[in-house]
């Protein structure tokens, strides 16, 4: 049986969670990147010795890792974050090819707010972009994170544009609040049957 593999992205408070909630439900098996990537840099061998080389022996305590320090380099610069980038996201892009394998279904899905930006695009057969508008996805993240209007533009500006990710998507499932989601994401799966 061959794998379907769906790449599951779109920007902070777009709903990426909510539709990869309800893709679950249906018995769609959802690889969550971030919750993966987290677990990686901890148990990973390699991760954990290229970031020690990169930050310093003291970065891992335990089974667990300084996560102010991590972030203070992360977000000092953008080849900063590619440095971290091209130490995690290769076991990230290993561990769900190994993981989609393993799984008894038809439809895998991978959800990813970086999806594009990491280079996930190859990997998948279909990139699905949830899309919201951007006032929304600032009133989302503000009541989500209970953070300020400032800081969530500041997190915004470090992805892609949804209507760059628009791009590169094949199929775009708006969570606007006012378009029902479900018969979105069954029009989804029909479309994908028809393209097998």
């Amino acid at each position: 049986m061959k794998k379907i593999k769906i790449g599951l992205t779109g920007g902070m408070g777009s709903g990426k969670s909510l539709v990869a909630n309800i893709l679950s439900t249906i018995g769609i098996p959802i690889y969550d990147s971030d919750t993966e990537a987290k677990r990686l840099t901890i148990e990973d061998v390699l991760i954990r010795k290229e970031l020690t080389n990169l930050l310093g022996k003291d970065l891992f305590f335990n089974d667990s890792i300084d996560k102010k320090k991590l972030a203070t380099y992360l977000f000092a610069s953008a080849a900063n974050a590619q440095r971290i980038n091209s130490i995690i996201h290769p076991c990230v892009k290993k561990d769900f090819k190994s993981w989609a394998e393993l799984q008894p279904t038809k439809y895998v899905a991978i959800e990813s707010a970086i999806l594009i930006e990491a280079g996930f695009v190859v990997d998948v057969d279909y990139v699905v972009l949830v899309y919201a508008p951007k006032e929304l996805r600032i009133e989302r993240t503000m009541k989500r994170d209970r953070v300020s209007k400032e800081t969530v533009e500041s997190r915004f500006s470090r992805q892609l544009d949804d209507e760059k990710k628009k791009e590169h998507a094949d199929f775009i499932i708006v969570n606007d609040g006012v378009t029902p989601l479900i018969p979105q994401i069954y029009k989804l799966l029909e479309d994908l049957s028809l393209k097998e």
